[in-house]
């Protein structure tokens, strides 16, 4: 059991962060978020995906005027994210959105920030202070770096603090892995505010799951974070799907379907494993969310070293054996597999 950092709890629009709070999943829109059909039409996707919090860029005042309209049409919380122009913060939060980010890289004008920090209380709009580390300049090895983005938002916080605000998110995201591990563990230990976990700049899906699974999942494994979001080169949907997915495989998160596991096959493989696997994942039923099924390529796998599963099948040449609770069953042709299978799982409770 993962015992989380005690924090703060900050209300976004309706979606509580810290505390007790679920972990929630969020991600950002790739549309230009003037074009509000297209905006709202992905934002429906999202929700759909099971999305909790969505966040915008808002990169002209055009765009900030469109922000009321899009949230009239969406059934989750809004977030802002705003970089350089308070203009633009200002205008987000009179249309009304439930969340605003800001860079503290690109946002160093003391009087315009404190224009944002108090129509934000006056309107009860949490703000995330959220660095990258590209935004921070004049840095060399990363010890550096993570130390610089750790005063950098403390001193942000400082000056929030002496306005009377404290609906406060914090981020340290950086496009390394050991760089986020670094300033996360160091921010956890220096305040107690929530804390948006991330990995910057990840790359495509091959390589953004690794460093987000190692750099998000090593993080809430210690108990660190409050929500989080995956970044890809690639569609918002996934980055929700591998969201949920960390927290599902750190037991922070019920199982949103079965939990099929494969082996990675081998020499002793004689069936079109891979096939198999992927009929079976696109045809388990929602309802089966509580089983845990097997697809094995020999008998060494299983049912031996799945053994403790609910229902699998182990490989042989050309036909596969259904086992239950580790307990052979019948004996079924390959071309049969698939169907065989879905329907015994179709039949327990």
């Amino acid at each position: 059991m993962i015992k989380r950092r005690n924090t703060r709890t900050v209300n976004v629009g309706g979606v509580l962060m810290g505390g007790n709070s679920p972990i929630s999943v969020q991600t950002m829109t790739k549309t230009h978020t003037e074009d509000i059909d297209a905006t709202v039409k992905q934002i429906k996707a999202l929700e759909a995906a099971g999305c909790n919090i969505v966040r915008v860029a808002v990169p002209t005042i055009v765009t900030a005027k469109c922000l009321g309209a899009i949230k009239r049409q969406i059934n989750i919380p809004l977030v802002a994210d705003i970089h350089f122009g308070h203009h633009l913060a200002l205008e987000a939060i009179s249309q009304g959105v439930d969340k605003i980010r800001i860079n503290p890289g690109n946002m160093k004008d003391r009087k315009k920030l404190e224009e944002i920090i108090k129509a934000a209380k006056e309107k009860g709009i949490p703000i995330r202070i959220g660095v990258n580390s590209g935004s921070i300049r004049d840095v060399g090895i990363h010890e550096e770096l993570t130390a610089l983005m750790v005063k950098t938002v403390l001193q942000y916080c400082e000056h929030f603090e002496s306005i009377g605000f404290r609906d406060i998110v914090l981020s340290l995201k950086a496009s390394d892995v050991p760089s986020t591990l670094e300033a996360y563990r160091s921010i956890a230990t220096q305040c107690d505010y929530p804390l948006h976990l991330g990995v910057t700049a990840a790359g495509p899906p091959s390589l953004a799951t690794i460093k987000s699974a190692i750099g998000i999942g090593g993080l809430l494994s210690e108990g660190i974070g409050d929500t989080l979001r995956v970044s890809y080169t690639g569609a918002s949907e996934l980055e929700v799907e591998a969201g949920f997915d960390i927290l599902e495989a750190l037991g922070l998160y019920k199982r949103r379907r079965a939990d099929l596991i494969s082996c990675p096959t081998c020499g002793r493989c004689e069936i079109d494993l891979v096939k198999i696997v992927e009929q079976v994942r696109h045809r388990l039923p929602n309802d089966k969310k509580h089983l845990q099924i097997a697809i094995m390529g020999c008998i060494v796998n299983g049912p031996g070293e799945a053994r403790e599963v609910d229902i699998g099948i182990a490989g042989g040449k050309g036909f596969g054996f259904l086992f239950k609770k580790g307990e052979k069953v019948r004996k079924i042709p390959e071309d049969r597999m698939v169907d065989e299978l879905l329907e015994e799982i179709s039949l327990m409770k």
